[in-house]
C-alpha cells in the first residue's frame, strides 16, 4: 500500500513543467498513458489527486530522472520509491565491475565515470593523458571533471578550443542545476573561472562541422577527439541512474597512432576486492 505524507504539496504544477519541458500536449501524454486528457488537466491544475501508480506512469512517460520522480512522489504526498545506495554498498558490486569493464576495454583511449555531482568515481589508464600538468590540489579526490576540465590550473590552458567547451559544459550543467540544487555552487564556480577565448552564447556549426571536437595539446602537437556519453538504461536506484561514462576516441589518424604509441598495453586486471571509499582508481 502507498504510503502517504502528512503534508501533501501540490504535484501538479511540477507534472505540467515537465510536460512542458518535453515538449508533449496534454493530448499527447494522455495517449501515451493511457488516460484522457481532460484527467491530466485535472491532475495539473489540482483538480485530482493522482495516485501513486499515476504520477510514476507519467513520469515514465515524461523520462524524468528517478531523483526527480522521488520528488513528484514526495509532492503528492507519497514516500519516495527509488533508492539511492553509495558507490562502497556491496550491492553495487556489479555495476561498478561492470563499469570498470567497460572502462578497461576502451583502452588506449581515455574514458572515465561521473556521478551525479560530475565527480569522477573510475577512469582507465589512458585517462593519465588528459590530467598532465593539472594541480595537484585538482586531483585530490573527489576529483571534479568540469572543474578538471575549466580550472586554469587543469585543462584549460592544454585546449586549443576551450571557448567551445567552456559554453558547451556550462550549459549542460546549468540544465542540471536547474533540477538539483546541489550543483549550483558548483555552476557559479566555474561560471567564475577566466577564459580568454570567445564563449559562443549560441552553438551555430559551420557548413562542415558535425560535432565539436576536444582540441588537446601534448607536447608539441594537438590531439583531437571526439566524445560519446552512456548511462545505465534500465537503472532503478538513483545513484545508477546518474553515472555517466564518457568515452574519447581518436578524430584522426594522427591522434589514433599517438594514443598507440602512448599508452601501450592495458595494465592487468585489478584485485576483485572493492576499494572501502566511493572513489575507484584508475585502471
Amino acid at each position: 500500500m502507498a504510503v502517504r505524507t502528512e503534508e501533501p504539496a501540490r504535484v501538479g504544477p511540477l507534472l505540467a513543467q515537465w510536460r512542458r519541458r518535453r515538449r508533449v500536449s496534454q493530448l499527447e501524454l494522455a495517449n501515451l498513458a493511457g488516460v484522457s486528457a481532460r484527467h491530466v488537466g485535472f491532475v495539473e491544475t489540482g483538480r485530482a489527486q493522482p495516485s501513486r501508480e499515476m504520477v510514476l506512469r507519467l513520469a515514465e512517460h515524461l523520462e524524468v530522472p528517478l531523483r526527480e520522480r522521488n520528488a513528484l512522489l514526495m509532492a503528492a504526498g507519497y514516500a519516495p520509491v527509488f533508492r539511492e545506495k553509495p558507490l562502497d554498498d556491496p550491492a553495487m558490486r556489479p555495476v561498478l565491475e561492470a563499469v570498470r569493464r567497460v572502462l578497461r576495454g576502451h583502452h588506449p583511449y581515455p574514458a572515465l565515470a561521473v556521478d551525479g555531482r560530475w565527480d569522477i568515481v573510475a577512469s582507465n589508464a589512458a585517462f593519465d593523458l588528459f590530467t598532465e600538468g593539472v594541480a595537484a590540489h585538482l586531483l585530490e579526490p573527489p576529483v571534479n571533471a568540469l572543474r578538471l576540465v575549466l580550472h586554469p590550473d587543469g585543462m584549460a590552458p592544454r585546449m586549443v578550443n576551450l571557448g567551445q567547451w567552456r559554453g558547451k559544459l556550462l550549459t549542460r550543467l546549468a540544465r542540471c542545476a536547474a533540477l538539483d540544487e546541489r550543483l549550483r555552487p558548483l555552476y557559479e564556480e566555474l561560471q567564475g573561472y577566466p577564459c580568454d577565448q570567445p564563449v559562443p552564447e549560441v552553438d551555430v556549426p559551420g557548413p562542415d562541422d558535425i560535432m565539436v571536437p576536444l582540441e588537446l595539446r601534448c607536447g608539441d602537437q594537438v590531439l583531437t577527439f571526439i566524445a560519446t556519453l552512456a548511462t545505465f538504461g534500465t537503472a532503478r536506484d538513483v545513484t545508477i541512474s546518474e553515472l555517466l561514462i564518457e568515452s574519447f576516441f581518436p578524430a584522426d589518424d594522427r591522434t589514433a597512432a599517438h594514443l598507440n604509441a602512448l599508452t601501450g598495453p592495458p595494465p592487468p586486471p585489478p584485485p576483485p576486492e572493492l576499494p572501502s571509499g566511493a572513489h575507484l582508481p584508475g585502471g
